[in-house]
């Protein structure tokens, strides 16, 4: 599986200890940005990165990408621009899972202001992250025919 990671100044931080977890795990990804900390970024251009990549290795093995921004909710806003994108802001273990098995989400948006709060040391994202990178799509043929419908909408 090939990840690539992106975030804007709200999810920077959290983007830099999610790479150093990741690499501890021997996951293979790549870095869409933002490479420094700039107040002055905004989120959309990172999350175009990211599905560009992604439709990009499309028939290799399963490509993803996490993207963090403060809420979430723009950076699912901006990958779910482009047909083939299932992005989703996950706070959860369980719909981190959810989103996997019946929606085969390609994209994970996680919600920094949430997740990544300081002092605290619960770092749920990691079971987050875990969860929804060891779940495969069920395959139903109902959950084939949704995500087929969602690329017609485009």
């Amino acid at each position: 599986m090939k990840l690539f990671l992106g975030s804007d100044h709200g999810g920077y931080y959290l983007k830099e200890k999610l790479e150093a977890y990741l690499a501890k795990r021997g996951y293979e990804f790549e870095d869409v940005g933002d490479e420094e900390l700039d107040p002055d970024d905004d989120f959309p251009q990172f999350a175009a990165r990211a599905a560009v990549k992604i439709l990009g290795e499309e028939e290799k093995d399963d490509p993803r990408a996490i993207l963090i921004c403060k809420g979430g909710q723009g950076m699912a806003i901006a990958a779910n621009r482009f047909k083939g994108i299932r992005a989703v802001v996950v706070t959860t273990s369980s719909e981190a899972r959810e989103s996997r098995d019946d929606n085969d989400s390609n994209v994970l948006c996680l919600p920094a202001r949430l997740l990544d709060a300081p002092g605290d040391d619960l770092e749920l994202w990691k079971d987050i992250v875990d969860v929804w990178l060891h779940t495969p799509f069920a395959s139903a043929p109902r959950y084939i025919r949704r995500n087929r419908q969602l690329d017609e909408l485009s």
